[in-house]
C-alpha cells in the first residue's frame, strides 16, 4: 500500500526498495547469528534480539518524530496519512523493517524445511536398511 501511495514519486519508492534491500541483508546477518535447535520436543530459536528490537525502536522513534513534527513543531501541515507514508526517511525505515522480517521469517521456513527433510530421510534410511 505504501508503494502505491508513493507510485507518482519515483525517488520515494527508491528509498522504500532500498530499505527493503537493506533490510534483507539485514535478515540474512540476523539469521547468521540465531542460534537454532533440533530436539526431540521440537524445533527451537533464539534470535539476535539485539538486531530486532534496534529495527523496531528505529521504526516507532520515527513515527513518534513525525508526529511530534506534524502536531506540534508545524500546526499549518496536512495532516492526512497520505503525506505521513510520503516522508523518505519513514519510507525507508518502513522498507527496512518489512525487508527484515520477510527475509528473516524466510529463513525460518527455510531452516524448519531442510531439518524436516533430514529427519525424513534419516527415518526412510533406518526402516530400509
Amino acid at each position: 500500500m505504501l508503494a502505491y501511495a508513493t507510485h507518482w514519486h519515483f525517488e520515494r519508492l527508491l528509498w522504500l526498495a532500498g530499505g527493503l534491500v537493506f533490510g534483507s541483508l539485514l535478515g540474512v546477518y540476523g539469521l547468521r547469528r540465531t542460534h537454532f535447535e533440533s530436539t526431540p520436543q521440537g524445533l527451537f530459536y533464539t534470535p539476535h534480539a539485539h538486531l530486532g528490537i534496534a529495527l523496531s525502536l528505529l521504526l516507532v522513534g520515527r513515527i513518534v518524530y513525525r508526529l511530534i513534527e506534524l502536531y506540534a513543531l508545524d500546526t499549518t501541515a496536512s495532516r492526512g496519512a497520505p503525506q505521513f507514508a510520503q516522508s523518505p526517511l519513514t519510507l525507508a525505515i518502513f522498507g527496512l523493517l518489512a525487508g527484515y522480517y520477510v527475509a528473516y521469517a524466510a529463513g525460518l521456513a527455510g531452516w524448519r524445511n531442510r531439518v524436516i527433510r533430514a529427519e525424513s530421510q534419516r527415518e526412510a534410511k533406518a526402516t530400509n536398511p
